[in-house]
């Protein structure tokens, strides 16, 4: 569903991912670990195309990212290419990025219905499904002021389902929340990873949820993959000395 194709991203001279490859597989939930400025976000803004690559390709569900071909020659995607493309990716921040003066049910119906071309009915029902999913049915007529840090998060995630994307990705969606309101934010993410087919791409400090939860963990370091494997494998058992110094400070942390 995801393919890194020798990526290069610099920002001036600092190289930041390095001829990357790496594959994400339909339906797998596939976590992304690595001290803070090993590359992990720029993945995701990547595949957001909120940054432009300097070489190198992407591909999501057997279409390029952003390129296009033409006469058998890749060429820079257009904007009308790449609308289509990001309605198959959804994408939750740290921060929630509500639209504070919408009610929680508009906050989720407005992009189906602007992007998709949904009938208020239709948006509407979906969203109503969506927020007992995440277990707040009752919260649809307040406005995210209204709302707890973690209720917040999980109005975020409804709305990037709302939009039935292909590929989720979750950019350390607990980060700006208290201790106690992450484990209800996790919970609902297991449901969904449980429950659907969405392939999904995680970038977390949270260990013991990317071990619980994922099908892959990567380890990421300067760049480049460090070591890969199940989560029972690289948390019980790391080969890399990177990975293994890594998860020791990590967990001495926590």
């Amino acid at each position: 569903m995801i393919r890194f194709d020798r990526v290069v991203k610099s920002y001036g001279d600092h190289v930041v991912l390095r001829e990357l490859d790496f594959t994400v597989a339909p339906g797998e939930f596939v976590t992304l670990i690595g001290p803070s400025g090993s590359g992990k976000t720029t993945i995701l803004r990547l595949l957001m195309t909120l940054e432009k690559i300097d070489s190198g390709t992407i591909q999501v569900g057997g279409e390029y990212l952003s390129h296009r071909e033409r006469g058998g020659k890749l060429v820079p995607a257009d904007e009308k290419y790449l609308r289509g493309i990001r309605r198959r990716i959804g994408m939750v921040f740290q921060q929630f990025n509500l639209f504070p003066n919408m009610k929680v049910l508009q906050n989720i119906t407005e992009a189906p219905i602007r992007s998709l071309g949904l009938s208020k009915g239709e948006a509407e029902a979906r969203a109503v499904d969506l927020l007992e999913m995440v277990g707040l049915s009752e919260k649809a007529d307040a406005h995210p002021t209204q709302l707890s840090g973690g209720q917040q998060q999980r109005v975020a995630i409804a709305r990037a389902l709302a939009m039935r994307p292909d590929v989720l990705l979750l950019d350390e969606v607990t980060s700006a929340l208290d201790p106690e309101l992450v484990a209800g934010v996790l919970a609902v993410l297991k449901q969904i990873a449980a429950t659907t087919d969405i392939t999904i791409l995680c970038v977390t400090h949270e260990m013991q949820f990317a071990r619980d939860v994922s099908d892959r963990v990567i380890m990421f370091d300067q760049g480049q993959v460090v070591e890969e494997g199940t989560p029972e494998r690289l948390f019980t058992e790391p080969s890399q000395p990177r990975t293994q110094e890594f998860l020791k400070a990590v967990i001495q942390r926590a």
